[in-house]
């Protein structure tokens, strides 16, 4: 029986320039994976919410022309931009929501139909998906993706898999052990989904679904806001007003809902760091941060902690 194929994801906008020639060879190095693809998928629509204000935002051409030395050097073999078609987006969204609502990305500006976008297109049985600010280290000879693919194919409860978040405290902690469960197979098992590391099996996502929908909007009628969110929807399609919740957010409703599960693994061979820092000083220093990672190096503050916490590594 033939092993199961696996692609790699990433998102990229604008927005991503300042960092994304570091970040995106640095991932795929680490993962250290015979992935069947490695996709770079670009976000060609107007930024909105908080990405509006972040610093460093360059032009589409900028996008582009990274995205093509990408391409050219190897680090990915295929280019594609979300397809913001109309009947493409009511298709996805009758299949995702059970709704044609309208707006595709949340109240942050983060890509909702991006996110089902790549599920939707990935040719493989599984899909791994890295945010392009990600960064995470992996010891030589050990694969965490291989790690998840073998407990998903095992346990058809799993829908999600992630490597450890943040760099392990001694005894093997990390900054999530005392909000998950502890399974004796060697994973912590949640009911919350982070969508900017993860890896899926295409064909389980589909049993998760329809997703339910859920708004940010806060409404000046305090009586709206305690409405159902089936009236809201009604109501925000007949608008055309509403603000969708994140993506991450009504996964996480729908695991509540069933008995699917998010799992981290708790092998501390491979472990993931999220930075919050934007500033120039943070670009300055990703350089030696990256090395750092990738030698498994930490500051020992660090341990335990997914967000990076900047000042410890300058």
């Amino acid at each position: 029986m033939a092993s199961p194929t696996c692609s790699l994801w990433f998102f990229v906008a604008r927005t991503d320039l300042p960092f994304m020639m570091l970040t995106i060879p640095h991932i795929v190095k680490m993962c250290n994976f015979p992935f069947q693809e490695k996709v770079l998928a670009i976000d060609t629509a107007a930024l909105s919410g908080e990405k509006v204000d972040r610093p460093g935002i360059g032009t589409m051409e900028d996008l582009r022309q990274c995205a093509q030395t990408l391409l050219h050097k190897g680090v990915v073999d295929r280019i594609v931009d979300f397809n913001y078609d109309a009947k493409y987006q009511e298709r996805l969204y009758l299949k995702h929501f059970g709704s044609a609502i309208k707006p595709t990305h949340n109240y942050k500006g983060y890509p909702i139909l991006g996110s089902i976008f790549k599920i939707e297109e990935c040719q493989s049985d599984y899909l791994v998906h890295f945010d392009s600010d990600m960064m995470m280290y992996q010891e030589p000879g050990y694969r965490w993706i291989a790690e998840g693919i073998d407990l998903m194919e095992a346990n058809p409860r799993i829908m999600f898999v992630r490597p450890m978040t943040g760099p392990p405290t001694s005894d093997g902690k990390f900054c999530e052990s005392d909000m998950g469960k502890l399974n004796p197979q060697g994973f912590y098992e949640f009911k919350h989904f982070g969508s900017r590391l993860y890896l899926l099996k295409c064909n389980r996502f589909d049993e998760l679904l329809p997703l339910p929908i859920i708004w940010y909007n806060k409404y000046r009628q305090q009586f709206v806001n305690n409405w159902p969110e089936g009236m809201k929807t009604a109501l925000n399609i007949w608008t055309g007003k509403g603000k969708l919740d994140s993506w991450e957010i009504m996964i996480s409703e729908k695991l509540k809902q069933t008995d699917y599960l998010r799992i981290n693994l708790t092998n501390p061979r491979a472990w993931s760091l999220h930075p919050k820092e934007r500033s120039p000083a943070f670009i300055a220093a990703l350089p030696s941060i990256i090395a750092r990672i990738e030698r498994g190096d930490f500051p020992a503050k660090q341990a335990g902690f997914y967000d990076l916490i900047f000042d410890l590594w300058v």
